[in-house]
């Protein structure tokens, strides 16, 4: 051996050290029947640094690669890369190649420095001002900030096709044109936001998180306006992190890694089913390393609800109507141990339903009892505490979040103690998101209300969120109404399904709750999609339209839950 203490032998077991030299660690991986693996954590490269902005600043290695006719999605954790890559790829900001102090400023010395092929090819154009870019931004909830007046006039402004009207009606916002910007919803933002990036002229389109506030149907309709973009010869990158959603929508997928607010890793583009596949394993094959602990797990065939308990809460026959829109809901309970996912169109009466249950509102004729006492996040969550997260933790809940059951099942999952000397009003919606759940779940109560908490938040933090949710609710025998429309995260939280349909902004009809086999295929029936499950991960994946799995799914009733 080197001579040092690399490799320990104890009787009949060896310990390799982790800071074994080279030498060793070779040797050590010579053992006979593949008796060692050694498996690599992420860390930066020593090679392929595309952009650095300081001495201690972020640092991003390789880039994505935007393709002719096809969908490239970017999958990874927020704060590691994403957007400053969607920068470099726009020519916003030219690429310094890790030199900060003295940047190279001639095109083609840079792009001598990337390996002759698409990207390559891609930079060129771009250095020669030869492609145009269009960008749909990642919170939109701030464009009313930046365009002041009626959706009509922000769409005129950036209607380079000419085809306002029929763009409009696309995306299903023809009927908002007359509206002040300021008083939309955040879906109706999101839809106005994709509409005002397609009419742009562009060669190149990129779309950061494009389903967040979005329900299914219009998920599905945002998957097919995108593809057609690719259908007509353009490059499209997106960013998103309903996995169910970038599983059907893109033709290739970049896994990014790193560290948050450090640095970030472009792996080179694989097959979407085997990136998304080896992003919830946690291990990066091609590249031998690991970027998560555990892996993250679909269960297959389950049955839940068996140790539930007492009823928290029931009702019976409410109604409320809110202007021209009315809410009807049959009898329902929830029982502690019990986590109720609530599913169905935007404008149907999901959020009337929370606020009903709140105590927030009350039904015009119907009944709904309970002793409980509740703790809500809202749909749209905001701060204007003055202080640090770790203050603003303190005045809401006090010393739980560092007590050590609270802050293992919660605050590290979700990252908050990273987040801890964050001012609370500077930070970003993910970060937001997640500091809101938490103090949501730290508040003692016996029913938990969560309204869309997976918007903004990573695909990685959705998961960590559902299994908190979970957890908590199981452990300290509680009760958890979830409203959200990402599916994986549906599928992991809940216990039974809270179905609502109807006609948006008019009439809701609230069903439920069911067992999640049942509701899930009353919902996915309403929206005529189907579900299969990955065979290596057994993750939901949606059935392309028309295709001979989707056909015999839905004469067998079985829209979601197949073995």
């Amino acid at each position: 051996m080197c001579g040092g203490e690399c490799i320990q032998v104890e009787e009949n077991k060896c310990k390799i050290l982790e800071e074994a030299c080279p030498v060793c660690f070779t040797r050590a991986k010579l053992c006979p029947g593949d008796a060692v693996k050694v498996i690599n954590l992420p860390e930066e490269l020593s090679t392929d640094m595309t952009h650095r902005y300081s001495l201690n600043g972020f640092r991003l290695f390789r880039l994505p690669t935007p393709r002719q006719d096809s969908v490239i999605g970017i999958l990874g954790p927020n704060g590691i890369g994403k957007s400053t890559a969607i920068n470099l790829l726009s020519g916003s900001i030219m690429p310094n190649l890790g030199d900060w102090i003295d940047p190279p400023t001639d095109w083609e010395n840079i792009i001598e420095t990337f390996p002759r092929g698409e990207l390559r090819d891609y930079l060129t154009l771009v250095s020669e001002g030869e492609i145009s870019i269009a960008v749909k931004p990642q919170y939109i909830d701030k464009l009313p900030k930046l365009w002041s007046g009626k959706v009509s006039g922000l769409l005129t402004r950036v209607n380079d096709m000419g085809e306002l009207d029929k763009y409009a009606k696309l995306t299903g916002i023809e009927h908002l044109l007359e509206r002040e910007l300021k008083d939309l919803s955040g879906g109706e933002l999101q839809r106005v936001a994709i509409c005002a990036t397609i009419l742009k002229d562009a060669e190149v389109y990129f779309f950061d998180e494009p389903s967040s506030y979005l329900d299914i149907y219009e998920r599905m309709r945002m998957v097919s306006i995108i593809q057609d973009l690719a259908s007509k010869g353009k490059r499209v990158l997106v960013v998103e992190h309903d996995l169910a959603i970038l599983d059907v929508l893109c033709d290739m997928l970049h896994i990014i890694y790193g560290d948050r607010g450090a640095y970030g890793i472009f792996t080179p583009s694989r097959t979407t089913r085997g990136a998304i596949n080896a992003y919830l394993d946690g291990f990066l094959h091609e590249e031998n390393v690991r970027i998560r602990d555990k892996p993250i797990k679909f269960l297959r065939g389950r049955t839940r609800g068996e140790e539930i308990g007492q009823p928290i809460i029931k009702w019976g026959d409410m109604e409320k109507t809110l202007g021209d829109f009315k809410l009807i809901t049959g009898k329902g309970e929830v029982k502690s141990a019990e986590v109720v996912g609530v599913v169905g169109p935007n404008a149907t009466g999901k959020t009337t339903m929370a606020k009903l249950i709140a105590g927030e509102l009350e039904p015009d004729s119907g009944w709904c009892t309970t002793n409980a006492k509740i703790s809500y996040k809202p749909q749209h969550v905001n701060t204007e505490f003055e202080g640090s997260v770790q203050n603003w933790m303190d005045t809401e809940i006090g010393m739980k979040w560092r007590s050590g059951e609270f802050n293992t099942q919660v605050i590290r999952p979700l990252k908050i103690d990273k987040m801890l000397e964050l001012q609370a009003k500077k930070l970003s919606g993910g970060e937001l998101q997640a500091v809101s759940i938490a103090i949501c779940l730290g508040k003692e109560a016996d029913l938990y209300l969560f309204d869309e908490p997976s918007a903004h938040l990573d695909a990685n933090a959705r998961m960590e969120t559902a299994k908190a949710i979970r957890r908590i609710m199981e452990s300290n025998e509680k009760a958890a109404f979830v409203i959200d429309h990402d599916i994986y995260f549906i599928d992991i939280v809940s216990d039974s399904l809270l179905v609502f349909d109807g006609e948006g902004g008019k009439i809701g009809n609230a069903l439920g709750p069911l067992s999640l086999r049942k509701g899930m295929n009353k919902f996915l029936a309403n929206v005529d999609i189907t579900f299969r499950r990955d065979h290596d991960s057994h993750r939901p994946r949606i059935n392309k339209p028309g295709s001979r799995k989707d056909r015999e799914q839905k004469v067998e009733g079985e829209y979601f839950y197949v073995e």
